[in-house]
């Protein structure tokens, strides 16, 4: 085991982390395309309002048992409950960011692969059909995706093994500013195509019309698995903070930094989707067949442009991807350095070595993909986010809740948010859970 237990370089750092892991693919490829259907500007508003009652407090749930114990999910649940079966919580948060590392570095060798085949060749003056039949001919391979997939997880790998100052730290914080950057330069690009105004539009005109019980589903799921809750990231992550960090800003603006990221991503991708007279979509389809169509598209005209444009977009997605890849391979980890006391690299290979088999059945069977996916995302995530949230706001004394919020009250400030906290997380937080998990299986 560590001798001594690694901690971020300062509130920033922790921000940087945290939204890392909340930006992601997601972002890029479901959240645009939600918000158009959804009534633009209106789901928009709608999805600010459940981060702030549903997905915010159980951020805060997460952070409060991984900042006040400095442990990974299963020994924070032993030290705050010894002796009872909450641990047994750490079975979702263990399996859970498992079953995602293994699948998300499927998708994420597809980004990689696709930002090779941009630098070294071109998508040229293919069709959206032959470029949609490439996409389907590869993922339909074995030795394609099984090798990006391998790349992926071994980058990953390689950045969670320099550990949490030297790794995710310096990773984070490299990356994260370029990519928000090249993002930027890109939404810059996207809609000053012609046409694209009515991609703008789709985004931010609002439809209060087009609301109803599914679009606050949509809204309250969005934000919940967009800030990656319920399965042990926000915990273990927090437990590096120090203990002088406020974990309400923290918060706070991690979720700016999501809900910024998602925004510009929809300025980026449906401006040209709209430009090019092409249905909005979304899913994987919109990433590696409907963009890389528009990039093709305007290379007869502006072939330096074009691939200038596709080599940043691929990039951008690809390091979004591993920035979430990274939070996921921690959570297993850590759970291996601190409860089974092994060697930060020999538990990274060990993790490595797992993913990587579950990981190339996800690549070579798409049922094995797709059960990954839902057991995960439908099931362990929304279970681990209901017994977080009833552990802090039933179970841990309110005193110590309290106590971790203000920083043992040197942050006077956080006693407001405190008592709204508290409320929510023991009232209005179960039953949003509840509408996610029942949302997951039936059509609103």
């Amino acid at each position: 085991m560590e001798s001594k237990r690694e901690v971020f370089g300062g509130n920033l750092m922790a921000i940087f982390a945290l939204a890392g892991s909340a930006i992601g693919l997601g972002n890029i490829w479901r959240f645009p395309y939600m918000v158009g259907q959804h009534g633009g500007a209106a789901f928009i508003i709608i999805y600010i309002v459940c981060t702030l009652l549903f997905s915010l407090p159980i951020f805060y749930c997460e952070s409060i048992i991984g900042r006040k114990t400095g442990r990974s999910s299963i020994g924070a649940m032993r030290d705050l409950a010894p002796g009872s079966r909450w641990a047994l919580i750490g079975i979702f948060t263990v399996l859970g960011p498992l079953l995602i590392t293994s699948f998300y570095s499927v998708v994420g060798g597809w980004s990689f692969a696709y930002l090779l085949r941009s630098c070294f060749s071109s998508f040229g003056a293919m069709s959206h059909a032959e470029i949609g039949s490439m996409f389907a001919q590869f993922t339909g391979s074995v030795w394609g995706p099984v090798l990006a997939h391998t790349a992926f997880l071994l980058a990953a790998a390689l950045i969670i093994s320099a550990g949490v100052r030297r790794g995710i730290e310096a990773f984070t914080k490299y990356t994260l500013p370029p990519l928000m950057l090249l993002m930027v330069l890109l939404m810059a690009y996207s809609v000053s195509l012609p046409g694209a105004r009515a991609g703008v539009e789709y985004l931010v005109k609002p439809d209060f019309s087009r609301l109803d019980a599914g679009s606050i589903a949509a809204a309250m799921g969005q934000s919940f698995f967009s800030l990656s809750l319920g399965i042990g990231t926000v915990l273990t992550y927090a437990s590096y903070m120090a203990k002088k960090d406020n974990i309400v800003s923290t918060g706070a603006w991690t979720a700016v930094f999501d809900l910024g990221f998602a925004l510009i991503a929809g300025f980026v991708v449906m401006p040209a989707v709209f430009a090019a007279g092409l249905e909005p979509q979304a899913g994987p389809g919109l990433v590696f067949e409907t963009l890389p169509f528009i990039f093709a598209d305007m290379g007869a005209s502006a072939p330096v442009l074009s691939k200038v444009v596709t080599i940043t977009f691929f990039l951008s997605v690809l390091l979004a991807a591993l920035t979430s890849e990274i939070s996921m391979y921690e959570v297993c980890t850590a759970y291996l350095v601190e409860e089974r006391g092994m060697d930060r690299k020999k538990a990274t290979l060990l993790v490595f070595f797992v993913a990587w088999t579950i990981g190339v059945a996800c690549a070579v069977f798409t049922k094995v993909f797709s059960f990954c996916d839902f057991v995960s995302s439908n099931i362990l995530m929304t279970l681990g986010a209901l017994a977080f949230s009833i552990f802090v706001g039933w179970r841990m004394k309110k005193a110590a809740v309290e106590a971790e919020l203000t920083n043992d009250g040197s942050l006077p400030g956080n006693r407001t948010v405190f008592k709204v906290f508290y409320f929510l997380v023991r009232y209005i937080v179960p039953i949003g859970i509840a509408i996610i998990f029942l949302s997951n299986f039936i059509s609103l």
